[in-house]
């Protein structure tokens, strides 16, 4: 395993506003963006732009993100770049930029990854 499951991440930035909150899952759906089962903010669109700064297990959202930090598994509806290292799956809309991979990768666009 590349890193524990009580990483956590210190803040996110949802298309330029930075939200602190910490938690180790963050889902996008129907509107909100929801933290390790705890609605953080109401009312986002649904193509957003989310920026996670620190380690998560799991994101699941439909627009791009981007992960300062270690991942688990990504589901996003646009392009994903990792900084670190991602254990589990990516399955993305768009291009992957990351380093070692321990799952399966799915892009709709270019992949880059250390694999």
């Amino acid at each position: 395993m590349i890193f524990g499951k009580n990483n956590k991440f210190s803040n996110i930035i949802i298309d330029g506003q930075t939200i602190s909150c910490s938690g180790s899952n963050i889902v996008i759906e129907n509107g909100k963006i929801v933290v390790d089962g705890k609605t953080v903010l109401s009312n986002v669109g649904s193509n957003v732009r989310v920026v996670i700064n620190g380690d998560v297990n799991k994101i699941d959202c439909c627009g791009s993100v981007e992960v300062h930090g270690n991942s688990g598994s990504i589901d996003c509806g646009g392009s994903c770049t990792v900084g670190g290292n991602v254990n589990g799956n990516i399955d993305a809309g768009g291009s992957i930029t990351c380093g070692n991979v321990s799952g399966d990768i799915d892009a709709g666009g270019s992949v880059r990854c250390k694999r």
